[in-house]
């Protein structure tokens, strides 16, 4: 029996331990403006209002399992969504708290809020089940967030980290839309490197502009969308995809995993990905119907986390549809530079800011490559007007990283579909 297979075995046993006190759900409280239940969903429960201003979400932090490209598992550190989940019973609570142990996801669940909205995102850390000589604290740390507040930033020096079994509600409120990313802030090399890094973005409150409205000799109608609130339409786009880059070193997994010391000084990437996912897995349009990873809790039996890798890189558009590409960067070890062949990209946003001069003159530009270094993000509109449908490709020029560790032919690579 190996080591993988014995620690699948234990699993039961070891999630029976870690609820075996009551104690272990005493500091787990959701916060969330007219909720009921503790679930951060509003309108599932007796007396609950929907508010469209308000956007709740509950998320874990702790370990888990994804697969590489070529069909490796890897350890992990991360968060899970386990919003919907109840939480005002102790029953609830040890409920809430087994699915999310070893239930996490690669990357971290996907955050999609509406300028305009209150924001209140609950962490609740239940624990590293793989190392339990572990009792690393957490946090969320919303990156480029123009407002942060000292006790919400995230930051070790300066806010709040979350212990095992505790949680704590940030409150965000959301004023300036764009493409954002988010990532635990403790130890940070370490818990970035093992996956604590999530897609995070914010639609344009233009979008909800009544019907008929004149942006400078552009008629806005119900259901346009737009990146950014540019006054012409001029970030107009049909469909969205987040697009964030990323890349393990699977030694230092494994260091992790078994308990070894830890090879910062010696970090090498070699499973470069998009949205946690390598080359071919990358266009594998499942998202909860994904593989489940074996030693994950993410599975068809887990009641809320389905699957520890949701997220398909898969690009679909119809011709002459606009692609709106939230591209981010949360790698650690280096930049990546990503292009487009046959269709141009056309940079309208960058670091969640409009590309806009102080004068009001547009700065947006046309390239075939964006290069993007760690915490950075772009918003690159494809305009496939004009583009043969068919199927092209969006992937690294560094050529070293288009391959799952040894395996070529991998890596940070997706494909985009026109119909």
């Amino acid at each position: 029996m190996n080591i993988n297979t014995f620690k699948i075995a234990l699993l039961p046993l070891a999630i029976a331990l870690a609820l075996g006190s009551t104690a272990v759900s005493a500091g787990v409280l959701v916060q969330c403006p007219g909720d009921r239940d503790g679930s951060a969903v509003l309108g599932d429960a007796n007396r609950e209002t929907p508010d469209p201003d308000i956007k709740c979400m509950h998320l874990s932090a702790g370990d888990g399992y994804a697969t590489m490209g070529d069909g490796t598992p890897r350890y992990i550190f991360s968060f899970a969504d386990v919003t919907g989940m109840p939480t005002r019973t102790l029953a609830q609570k040890e409920a809430m708290i087994q699915a999310g142990m070893l239930a996490h996801e690669w990357p971290a669940p996907t955050i999609e809020l509406e300028e305009g909205q209150e924001f209140y995102l609950n962490l609740t850390n239940v624990g590293m089940l793989m190392r339990p000589d572990l009792f690393d604290p957490h946090s969320v740390h919303f990156h480029g967030f123009p407002q942060s507040s000292t006790v919400f930033d995230g930051l070790p020096e300066s806010g709040l980290s979350i212990g095992m079994n505790a949680t704590l509600t940030y409150y965000y409120k959301l004023n300036d839309p764009g493409t954002y990313m988010y990532h635990c802030h403790v130890e940070a090399t370490e818990h970035m490197q093992m996956g604590m890094l999530g897609n995070l973005y914010i639609k344009a409150g233009q979008n909800k502009l009544a019907d008929g409205t004149d942006l400078n000799g552009f008629t806005h109608q119900t259901g346009n969308q737009y990146a950014y609130n540019d006054g012409d339409g001029s970030t107009y786009y049909d469909v969205e995809y987040p697009i964030q880059l990323g890349s393990f070193d699977s030694a230092f997994h494994d260091a992790s995993e078994s308990t070894q010391p830890l090879p910062f000084a010696l970090m090498v990437d070699n499973y470069p990905m998009i949205n946690g996912r390598g080359y071919p897995d990358t266009v594998d349009s499942r998202t909860d119907t994904f593989p489940p990873t074996p030693g994950s809790n993410a599975g068809p039996s887990n009641p809320i986390v389905p699957t520890s890798q949701p997220v398909s890189s898969l690009i679909t558009a119809n011709a002459g549809d606009r692609v709106l590409l939230r591209i981010s960067n949360l790698a650690i070890t280096r930049f990546y530079t990503l292009q487009s062949l046959g269709i141009p990209m056309h940079v309208v946003g960058k670091d969640a800011k409009l590309l806009r001069g102080p004068n009001g003159d547009d700065l947006y530009y046309d390239t075939n490559s964006v290069t993007v270094g760690g915490g950075e993000s772009f918003d690159v509109i494809l305009d496939t007007s004009g583009v043969t449908a068919g199927t092209y490709y969006l992937y690294t020029s560094n050529l070293n990283y288009l391959s799952n560790d040894t395996e070529a032919f991998g890596g940070m690579m997706t494909e985009i579909q026109i119909n």
